[in-house]
Formats: structure tokens, C-alpha cells, sequence
């Protein structure tokens, strides 16, 4: 599978637990293809292990982290009064929101070994 909006950093401990870290951030129009990836790539981690996610302290194979969130930004704009040498803002309407998600998948060397086949991710 081809992913066009996720793209992983890999690291990797000591132990050799590797982590597959990745961040999206887009408008609102590619939003629901950003989670649409997300949910392939859980999907599939599930599907290929199954039954097997849970923290790797407690013998999990993988386990993940998603987090999400919208930010607003609103632009002042800003006048300098070359007389009374004073700046006003007058503060403009927020704009559209930007969509970020973050996915990070941990797992063992197996788990990495399969994830990086399948989503060609180094």
C-alpha cells in the first residue's frame, strides 16, 4: 500500500523496539484521506497481528499512539501611527482550521520487519 500523506521516521532502542513515528498536518479538504490512511495502517497492524497489541512492557508484539487536533489561526492586522508613534491591531476573523494527526506505532523487530514491508516505510 502506498501512502500519500503518512510518511515515518523510524528509530529504534537499545533492545531493539522500533518506533514508527509520523505527523500529518493539511486543511480540511485532506483530512478524511489522512484518516482513511491512518485507518489502513491500524487495520492492517491488527489484521497481521492479531490479538497480539499491548504495551511491550507487558509482551505486547505493537501498540500505538493517535492523537489529533485543530488549530485556528487568526492574523491581526497590525498600523503604526507615524504621529502619536503608537501600533494598533485590529483582529480579523479565525481562518479555516488545520488538521494534524499523529501516529506513532511501537513494536518488536518482527512487528518493524512487517510493518516496513508492507508500507515501505525505513
Amino acid at each position: 500500500m502506498s501512502l500519500s500523506y503518512l510518511e515515518f521516521d523510524y528509530s529504534e532502542d537499545a533492545e531493539g523496539v522500533g518506533t514508527f513515528d509520523a505527523l500529518a498536518a493539511t486543511a480540511s479538504a485532506h483530512n478524511a484521506a489522512v484518516l482513511a490512511e491512518v485507518a489502513s495502517v491500524l487495520a492492517w497492524a491488527h489484521d497481521a497481528f492479531e490479538a497480539q497489541r499491548a504495551p511491550l512492557d507487558d509482551g505486547g508484539e505493537w501498540d500505538y499512539d493517535l492523537q489529533g487536533w485543530r488549530e485556528f489561526c487568526a492574523v491581526d492586522t497590525l498600523h503604526f501611527d507615524e504621529h502619536s508613534r503608537e501600533l494598533s491591531a485590529l483582529p480579523q476573523a479565525a481562518g479555516a482550521a488545520r488538521h494534524t494527526v499523529s501516529l506513532s506505532i511501537t513494536g518488536t523487530q518482527g512487528f518493524c520487519a512487517a510493518f516496513r514491508e508492507r508500507f515501505h516505510a525505513f
